[in-house]
């Protein structure tokens, strides 16, 4: 008889998952007190829900009371295209040129859930996707899925960092993988030294207040920082450079998931269309597109940092 495990990672991979691991439903001590140290250095910025229910970010269980594992999936959203390096263009993050990867991810994740009480009647879950509060890139570990990196973002052998992470919380026990993937950074530096504003101020701690991706989406100030502004690197939507430089990403592989290529076949926009966008056209343009994150006033913003800078 084919075992639960292998069914499920079977099940997974046909439904678009590259990689799978499972989890034991422990608390997550060691991590927890790094995130509170990383809070407490303020190095999360205006980011405030990040130090929202911490006993929940630290305990799944409490995030889904009966939780006894965590399966931990993977989606690879490389595409092979570049940015257009223009004096008039500004560049989107990688993970933003398709669709919206909370929505595709979590409908992939709902597949599964749907499957699994199938197979197990009586088993119940809870799909997370990265707006839920739990440290998906320590579960994304804790599953053997690959290690976290100096730049702080998970890394695996198969396809580098270019992946979204999700986890289904489920109230039944699995066999659990045991193997964690060793750290193999190394004495690597090239992610610190790449980053224009020394953003990763030590090797897998990031301060987001100096990090062009978190100003770029998450603040919410009228104006950009100047140390942020003189180094945006026709930056407009997010970053990619400490992912660009990382040598594991030499193992990057092409999606093939079609909703992740570059919507309108863009990489970057015009910044004079963005700057003299109106808020319709902005919804209409970016409907179900991660690049609402940061609302058309911050898109304005980045627009007109780039162009009078």
């Amino acid at each position: 008889m084919t075992l639960l495990e292998d069914k499920i990672r079977q099940k997974a991979s046909e439904i678009g998952f590259q990689k799978i691991g499972i989890a034991r439903a422990d608390v997550l001590l060691e991590e927890s007190e790094h995130l509170k140290e990383w809070l407490g250095r303020c190095y999360q910025g205006e980011m405030a829900w990040m130090a929202r229910e911490p006993e929940k970010r630290a305990d799944p269980r409490l995030l889904f009371p009966g939780t006894k594992s965590v399966i931990v999936a993977a989606v690879n959203y490389f595409t092979p295209h570049k940015h257009e390096e223009a004096d008039n263009s500004g560049k989107i993050s990688r993970y933003a040129w398709g669709d919206d990867y909370h929505d595709i991810v979590k409908a992939k994740l709902v597949e599964l859930l749907d499957w699994i009480k199938a197979e197990a009647p009586g088993a119940d879950g809870k799909v997370c996707v990265d707006t839920s509060p739990i440290m998906d890139k320590a579960w994304a570990v804790r599953a053997g899925l690959g290690w976290l990196g100096k730049h702080s973002n998970v890394i695996t052998q198969d396809y580098g960092s270019w992946v979204f992470i999700g986890e289904i919380l489920l109230d039944i026990a699995l066999a659990y993988d045991g193997e964690i993937i060793p750290d193999h950074c190394g004495t690597c530096t090239m992610c610190l030294d790449a980053c224009p504003t020394s953003a990763i101020v030590e090797p897998y701690v990031v301060d987001s207040r100096k990090c062009i991706s978190y100003a770029t989406i998450e603040l919410r100030d009228e104006e950009l920082p100047v140390g942020i502004v003189e180094n945006l690197n026709g930056w407009l939507y997010g970053c990619d450079i400490c992912q660009d430089v990382c040598p594991w990403n030499r193992f990057e592989k092409p999606s093939d998931e079609a909703a992740f290529e570059p919507r309108n076949s863009e990489t970057s926009l015009d910044i004079e269309k963005v700057a003299s966008m109106e808020h319709e056209q902005y919804a209409e343009r970016f409907r179900r597109s991660a690049i609402k994150r940061t609302k058309v006033t911050g898109l304005k913003r980045n627009a007109a940092a780039l162009k009078n800078y």
